[in-house]
């Protein structure tokens, strides 16, 4: 019988340093990427507010928006 899988020293179950270091560079990558959007995430909101803003503006040019009732 013959044995397709035998275990050796140098293929031990350890994953080693270069799966690591992919792993590590994922995890840096992904962090610069979301703060990235973040970033880009508070611009499109501000963005958003001042153009509700000019809108609600526009809609009542006296600047008095009447409150819930």
């Amino acid at each position: 019988m013959t044995t397709l899988a035998a275990a050796s020293a140098s293929s031990s179950a350890e994953p080693g340093t270069l799966a690591f270091l992919v792993v590590f560079g994922m995890a840096v990558v992904l962090a610069v990427l979301f703060r990235s959007m973040s970033k880009h995430l508070r611009k499109v909101n501000s963005a958003a507010r001042r153009d509700e803003q000019a809108r609600a503006a526009a809609q009542d040019p006296s600047g008095d928006r009447p409150g819930p009732r």
